[in-house]
């Protein structure tokens, strides 16, 4: 029984990719939509911005926020300040995300963003857990230096830092069931237990809080959401896996070239069980491969909100058996296959939903 219902599901998920095409669509920026902003203050500067030739249709499901941290020195403060000008350059110009949905909290903001300080991190997700509803996703950046005492982990903000567990509950509260959290700082291994949850992918640059050095990861991390290379499946689309892996495989070839040790190494959680691993193994893995940056399924729906419906479904499903897979270990047999037989009838429904919607 299961092979056919997997049979049936891999036919039909075969034809909808035939008639949808791979490539993503781009439209030129008069096209974009957006929904209403969470920071009037961003929405305006978005406003100022200059227009974008061929930036794809603004995905209004899709929020953002990237807090860049305090630099303590001038060198790391400029860099800090172009990885996070990289980053809403690559989410708005390249993989679909709305301006007003790209919220920066930096040290020394201009443009309408905010500046970097607990006060205001909390009016921002304050402002998400209004915006966003359950089937929105919600991409979290730490970018700076982070810090732990053998207790509490914390980044470091201007002012009164926030820890971890604060950033916990803030996370908590939103109602979106999709949450990436993707922490480059320092000492930032110590996030992955606290934020480890259903629906959330976890990244960091470090394995623990006692590596507190500088690190690089963001770099890496940031080149991959625009980089052909990390694309490693050449379906022109790059996944939260894709970037961890390409980042983490050029983190350690920086160490070996200039032949230092090693002082950041990367995790990766996504299954729920509070651990995080160096590669996809141990049953991670399976969400950050199925979780996007791009909203090509937006782009193939073609305006239809009917289909994007089913798309967007239809995404959902595909991370639930994923994640399923990743706990079948954990599992009785008769449990496992209980539960994957109903997610594939679901996802067997619903692509026949989809291709009769396309004749």
């Amino acid at each position: 029984m299961m092979k056919y219902l997997t049979a049936i599901v891999t036919s039909s998920l075969l034809c909808v990719v035939a008639a949808c095409g791979q490539s993503p669509v781009t439209q030129p920026s008069a096209a974009q939509t957006t929904s209403p902003s969470p920071n009037s203050d961003q929405t305006q500067a978005a406003a100022t911005r200059p227009a974008q030739a061929q930036r794809p249709v603004a995905d209004p499901s899709k929020f953002a926020i990237i807090i860049s941290g305090i630099g303590g020195e001038e060198a790391y403060a400029k860099q800090f300040a172009k990885w996070s000008s990289d980053l809403r350059d690559a989410l708005t110009n390249k993989l679909g995300f709305a301006e007003d949905h790209v919220m920066l909290l930096c040290e020394k903001p201009s443009d309408g963003d905010l500046q970097a300080t607990a006060a205001e991190v909390r009016r921002v997700f304050t402002q998400l857990k209004t915006a966003t509803a359950p089937d929105n996703s919600v991409f979290i950046f730490f970018i700076g230096h982070g810090s732990f005492d053998s207790k509490e982990a914390k980044f470091n903000l201007i002012g009164p830092d926030i820890a971890v567990t604060e950033y916990a509950q803030l996370i908590k509260a939103l109602p979106a069931r999709r949450v990436v959290v993707i922490n480059t700082a320092s000492a930032s291994g110590e996030f992955i237990k606290p934020l480890s949850g259903a629906g959330r992918v976890v990244v960091t640059a470090t394995r623990s809080g006692m590596e507190q050095n500088a690190t690089r990861f963001a770099e890496y991390f940031i080149s991959a959401l625009s980089n052909a290379e990390a694309d490693t499946d050449k379906n022109s689309r790059i996944s939260v896996l894709e970037a961890y892996d390409y980042a983490s495989k050029l983190t350690a070839q920086f160490y070996e070239e200039q032949k230092r040790l090693a002082t950041e190494h990367p995790l990766l959680d996504d299954n729920g069980d509070g651990t995080g691993h160096p590669k996809a193994e141990a049953g991670d893995g399976k969400l950050a491969q199925a979780t996007f940056f791009d909203s090509l399924l937006l782009q193939q729906a073609g305006g239809d909100e009917e289909l994007k419906k089913l798309f967007t479904e239809r995404s959902e499903l595909e991370a639930q058996v994923e994640q399923l897979k990743g706990r079948k270990d954990q599992m009785k047999a008769e449990e496992y296959e209980a539960e994957l037989e109903k997610l594939l009838i679901k996802l067997a429904e619903l692509n026949q939903k989809i291709q009769a919607k396309q004749k």
